[in-house]
């Protein structure tokens, strides 16, 4: 029976994947347990467009990103951080503090997709690496100065 999947399923297919099970196994398991429905010609059409849609918005996703990578690349983002005597900061620069900083020039970030090769410890200018999407990374330059 060929069915198309709802939802990954180990050692058949992935989502929207349109596959060929048997009868027993699509019947009492798939569509049981809502894991798939059956692929009838206006379910296939249906997954289609589905697929062409997802396609179309991470495309767009993809732009956007790249445009934003374009704007972003480069630029110095300022971070005031309390400091001790001679410049040393209290603890290290984290990437939630890159990654709040870059979301206040306008950017969005994660924290998670932000890079820093060294610890910053100390005052001065940094270069890390802000991932906008899986295919865009750009170079931010944070220059790290003392709080007033």
């Amino acid at each position: 029976m060929k069915c198309i999947l709802l939802a990954d399923v180990k050692g058949v297919g992935k989502k929207d994947d349109v596959v060929e099970v048997s009868d027993g196994y699509a019947r009492n398991f798939l569509l049981k347990k809502k894991l798939a429905c059956e692929a009838t010609a206006d379910n296939m059409n249906k997954n289609k467009l589905k697929k062409g849609s997802e396609a179309e918005h991470a495309r767009r996703e993809l732009e956007e990103a790249i445009a934003n990578g374009k704007k972003l690349d480069g630029q110095t983002v300022k971070l005031a951080v309390k400091t001790g005597e001679g410049g040393r900061l209290y603890g290290a620069v984290t990437a939630m503090d890159v990654a709040d900083a870059i979301q206040k020039a306008g950017f969005a970030v994660d924290k998670k997709n932000v890079t820093i090769k060294n610890p910053i410890k100390s005052c001065g200018t940094y270069e890390v690496t802000a991932k906008l999407h899986t295919k865009v990374s750009v170079k931010v330059n944070v220059e790290v100065v003392p709080e007033e």
